[in-house]
C-alpha cells in the first residue's frame, strides 16, 4: 500500500491539517449538491474521535491567485455544519495562535487556498506556512491528488502524513480495479474524442483483457477501418493513430470491442427520428449517436465473463433521449452482475458519474470515483503527486 491511514497516527492533542475537496456547486449563495461534503464526514469524525483538531484546507473555483469574494469558502459553512452536526469555525487569515485558541474539539475551515498564487505554484514558502499551522497532515482529497500544489504535496513533505478515509477508500478501490485486479478485466472507454484518451488507451492495452470503445471515439476507429461514418463526430486525422492502437492491442492479446450496429439520426436533438443500422451502413447524411442493441448484447456478454469492469465515458450521446439507451442498458447489466457478487465495478469521470446516475445504478457499482482529472490520470498510469507525497 505504501501510505499510512488515520489508524496509524497518534492524533491526541494534535492539530490535523486536513486537505479536503469541498469544491461544490453553488447557486444563489447556497450549496446545491452536498455530496463532496458528505464524503469527508468520516475523516473529520474519526480525527475528532482520536482527539485531534481538524483544520480543513480546500480550494473553491479558479480564483487564479487573487481574492474573489464569490469564491470564498464561507458559502460552504451552513452545509458543513448541517452534515457534521456541529459548528464550524471559519478563519480567513490563519495563524497557529488562533488555531490553538479554538476549543480542542473545534472544526476549523481555512479560507480558499487558491486565493494565494503560491498554492498552485507549490511555492515552498506556502508549504512551510501551512505546515506551521499543524502537527499532522491528512490528505482526503483524491480529486486534487493529480495537482502538485502547496496544500497537496508541499505541506505533505514537511509533516507526518496519512490518507484520510475517502482517500484510502479511493486508492483501495483503484488498486483492486487496475493494480492487482481479478481477471478478466474489461475497460469501458467512451466519450467524444480519441485525442483526449490516447494515454489512457495506451496504458489500458497493457493492463486489461478487453476494451469496449464507445461514443464519438468509436467513430474514429470505425473510420480508420475504412467505414463511412457519414456526418458523425469523428477525428479523421487520427486514423493512423487508431490503427496503431488496434495493432498494439492485437499484439498484447487485448480484445477491442467496437460497435457492430449503431443508432443514427439526421439531427442532434432529443427525440430525433432515428434508425438502427449495421456499423458499416451509416447513411451519408446521418450521424451515429449511440451503439445499437447487438453491440450492447456483446458488451453485456463481455461483462458476464469478466471479474472486474472499469468504466470511463458513455457509449453514446447519453445527454439526450433516446441516445442514452446503450449506456443505460450496459450500466444496468454491470450493476446487476455487481449486485450478484460476480463483478467488481469501478467507474469515474464527470460524464460517467452523470450517466450512471441517470441510469439509476450509481449506488450498485462497487465504487464510483468523484475525482475527474485524478481518476483519468490514474487510469493513464501516471504518478499522482498528492499520492506520491504520502509515500515519501
Amino acid at each position: 500500500m505504501g501510505w499510512k491511514t488515520l489508524d496509524d497516527m497518534d492524533l491526541d492533542g494534535k492539530v490535523v491539517l486536513t486537505r479536503v475537496d469541498i469544491n461544490v456547486p453553488v447557486e444563489g449563495g447556497k450549496v446545491t449538491d452536498a455530496t463532496r461534503i458528505e464524503r469527508i464526514k468520516p475523516t473529520i469524525t474519526d480525527i475528532l474521535a482520536k482527539g485531534g483538531k481538524p483544520v480543513l484546507l480546500a480550494h473553491f473555483g479558479r480564483p487564479k491567485g487573487e481574492y474573489v469574494p464569490e469564491m470564498s469558502l464561507r458559502v460552504t459553512i451552513p452545509t458543513l455544519e448541517e452534515v457534521l452536526g456541529r459548528s464550524v469555525t471559519f478563519i480567513e487569515r490563519p495563524d497557529r495562535a488562533s488555531i490553538d485558541a479554538a476549543p480542542s474539539d473545534a472544526v476549523i475551515l481555512i479560507e480558499n487556498t487558491r486565493f494565494s498564487a503560491m498554492e498552485e505554484a507549490n511555492d515552498p514558502r506556502m508549504g512551510q506556512f501551512l505546515a506551521s499551522l499543524g502537527d499532522v497532515f491528512c490528505n482526503d482529497a483524491f480529486s486534487a491528488a493529480h495537482r502538485a500544489h502547496a496544500s497537496t504535496t508541499g505541506v505533505a513533505e514537511l509533516l507526518p502524513n496519512c490518507a484520510g478515509r475517502l482517500m484510502a477508500e479511493e486508492l483501495g478501490a483503484l488498486e483492486s480495479a487496475l493494480g492487482s485486479p481479478e481477471r478478466p478485466v474489461v475497460a469501458v472507454v467512451g466519450g467524444a474524442k480519441v485525442s483526449t484518451k490516447l494515454d489512457l488507451l495506451g496504458n489500458l492495452i497493457e493492463k486489461v483483457d478487453t476494451i469496449v470503445i464507445g461514443g464519438g471515439m468509436a467513430n474514429t476507429f470505425l473510420a480508420a477501418q475504412g467505414i463511412d461514418v457519414g456526418k458523425s463526430l469523428c477525428e479523421h486525422d487520427l486514423a493512423d493513430t487508431a490503427r496503431e492502437i488496434l495493432a498494439k492491442a492485437e499484439a498484447q492479446n487485448c480484445a477491442i470491442l467496437l460497435p457492430t450496429d449503431v443508432v443514427v439520426a439526421r439531427e442532434f436533438k432529443a427525440g430525433a427520428d432515428n434508425e438502427t443500422v449495421a456499423a458499416d451502413a451509416c447513411p451519408a447524411d446521418a450521424m451515429i449517436l449511440d451503439a445499437g442493441p447487438a453491440t450492447v448484447t456483446a458488451i453485456e456478454a463481455a461483462f458476464g465473463t469478466a471479474k472486474t469492469v472499469i468504466w470511463n465515458g458513455p457509449l453514446g450521446a447519453f445527454e439526450i433521449e433516446p441516445f442514452n439507451a446503450a449506456t443505460n442498458a450496459a450500466a444496468r447489466q454491470a450493476a446487476a452482475f455487481t449486485k450478484a457478487g460476480t463483478l467488481i465495478s469501478v467507474a469515474g469521470g464527470g460524464d460517467t458519474v452523470a450517466a450512471l446516475n441517470q441510469a439509476g445504478v450509481a449506488d450498485d457499482f462497487t465504487y464510483i470515483s468523484s475525482a475527474g482529472g485524478a481518476f483519468l490520470e490514474w487510469m493513464e498510469g501516471k504518478t499522482l503527486p498528492g499520492v506520491a507525497a504520502l509515500m515519501s
